[in-house]
């Protein structure tokens, strides 16, 4: 006897936040709506709260002495087998970000290869910095003096909407051996946490990349007077804003900066600081 087909219910993603390699709720249980163009309901990503920006500065902390100490063609070869992953995602991503944002299709397709090419783009970088940033300085006296180039620490970013953007601060962050916290606003929600995905399943030691959703405007402030935070890139953040930012920021020195669209080995070298190292020349 005929049966008649059952429909199956769709499983529907639940979008949480990245943190230490893991993906939790935000612990205020908190969530925004994320909605397509034509105003057609998509996903309610996680809220972050303060709270989850104190637990993602924690595990970039722990992370950080880590990723520093290994070296540059290793971090180059997690950052190209993060490109990697993300190809194999690519219809995903170009779906989701024509959804949830205001480019074509084909627009969406080219934005995802570009995003896919900056991350080799960095990755070629890791292991020619100190040529780029380090010196032999001219001293007077019996001594040689070396400047080499070393990573700041913890640096928070502010995302813009875009998600190559949102690529260019992460990989520029990250290459020369900072670990990041990544503030992440609106629909770039979406293919934001798709990206974690990606991260999870590449070879990046946990706590490396934390990626937080939310509101700027809420989480920002706390990023900039935050004492664990050594830079903070606020990109994404409107100018008039900047200096309230800057100004909660000065309390630890923290290294703050805006940038411009594009790839710039600039980007990379601005979470960096310099030490001399000073050695007698023997006799």
């Amino acid at each position: 006897m005929a049966t008649k087909k059952e429909s199956r219910v769709e499983v529907k993603k639940t979008y949480k936040l990245f943190i230490n390699g893991a993906f939790p709720r935000s612990e205020s249980g908190r969530v925004f709506e994320v909605t397509a163009k034509n105003g057609d309901f998509i996903a309610n990503p996680a809220l972050a709260s303060r709270k989850d920006l104190r637990d993602a500065v924690t595990a970039a902390r722990a992370a950080q002495s880590g990723w520093s100490k290994a070296t540059a063609y290793n971090r180059g070869q997690i950052l190209y087998r993060i490109a990697e992953m993300l190809e194999g995602r690519a219809d995903q991503f170009e779906v989701e970000i024509a959804l949830t944002s205001q480019v074509t299709p084909t627009k969406a397709k080219v934005l995802v290869a570009e995003a896919i090419d900056r991350w080799v783009w960095y990755a070629g970088w890791s292991d020619k910095l100190q040529a780029v940033s380090g010196a032999t300085n001219p001293v007077s006296g019996p001594f040689f003096n070396f400047s080499i180039s070393e990573p700041q620490g913890v640096v928070a970013i502010a995302s813009s909407d875009s998600f190559l953007e949102f690529i260019d601060a992460i990989a520029a962050a990250v290459v020369s051996g900072n670990t990041s916290v990544v503030l992440v606003p609106g629909g770039l929600a979406v293919p934001a946490m798709s990206f974690a995905e990606v991260l999870a399943t590449s070879d990046l030691p946990a706590g490396v990349i934390n990626i937080l959703t939310g509101s700027l405007d809420e989480l920002a402030p706390w990023a900039a007077s935050h004492m664990d935070i050594d830079g903070f890139d606020i990109s994404g953040i409107q100018k008039k804003k900047h200096g309230g930012l800057k100004e909660a920021g000065a309390e630890n020195l923290k290294r703050i900066h805006s940038f411009g669209s594009g790839k710039t080995p600039a980007r990379i070298l601005a979470f960096m600081e310099s030490k001399t190292v000073w050695h007698s020349v023997g006799v």
